[in-house]
């Protein structure tokens, strides 16, 4: 993360940098096709023709592009006007102001107790409790049921998995390197891969209070502005 100066509100803000894009188009899919949804497929760093399969290096080949590291599809509403061979930049897909989802594989943390892993309080580490001020307590009860629950929260390991991080703003980009700010963190280690969508919630709006410019005095009463000399009456 770092901090960039806003000139607009004259504000310093935290934000993350990521670099998104050039990401050509591999593929198309439509509604009409035998897929039977819109899609479209992007490719993303250099990869190494060794590393992929025949399959993907015929469509590398066939879309025109050299052999891309990472593969991602997104839903889209309309694939008017995209063809493969296209590529995808930062200045076409986002501005400043816009929402963006952006979703990530988060660091993985090991293994991880309840406290930490879904911020249990712990048990009293007084007036008699040995060694149990971090253990989940109890799992089940044994008169009725006899069994622990599925989905009960109990240790285990914590992180490296697929989140999202939602409403994100988009305070700059760069469109001559491909890089886009946005407020705040993002999931995943540095150097990661991300995949930014518009967001799916409603647009914020800021209220803002104005001043009024009728003027009253202590009891409420309107004071008229005086005319001033010279003018007109």
């Amino acid at each position: 993360m770092t901090q960039i100066f806003h000139p607009k509100d004259q504000n310093f803000y935290d934000v993350t940098v990521v670099k998104a894009g050039p990401c050509p188009i591999l593929r198309v899919k439509t509604v009409e096709s035998k897929d039977g949804y819109n899609a479209v497929q992007l490719g993303f760093g250099q990869g190494r023709e060794k590393s992929c399969s025949k399959a993907e290096l015929g469509q590398f080949k066939k879309a025109g592009v050299p052999a891309m590291r990472y593969v991602r599809e997104i839903r889209v509403c309309d694939t008017k006007g995209l063809e493969a061979g296209q590529t995808v930049v930062v200045d076409g897909a986002f501005k400043p102001g816009d929402y963006v989802d952006v979703q990530g594989i988060c660091k993985g943390k090991g293994f991880a107790g309840v406290m930490k892993r879904h911020n249990f309080k712990g048990l009293p580490a007084s007036h008699g409790a040995s060694d149990k001020q971090r253990s989940p307590g109890s799992l089940a009860s044994r008169r009725s049921l006899g069994r622990v629950m599925p989905g009960q929260r109990m240790a285990g390991h914590l992180g490296n998995t697929k989140i999202s991080t939602m409403k994100i703003e988009v305070v700059s980009i760069d469109p001559e390197k491909n890089l886009i700010y946005l407020a705040g963190a993002v999931p995943g280690p540095r150097g990661g891969l991300v995949t930014i969508f518009e967001t799916v919630k409603p647009k914020k709006f800021r209220t803002e209070i104005v001043k009024s410019a009728i003027k009253k005095d202590k009891m409420g009463n309107i004071i008229k502005a005086a005319a001033k000399p010279g003018a007109k009456k």
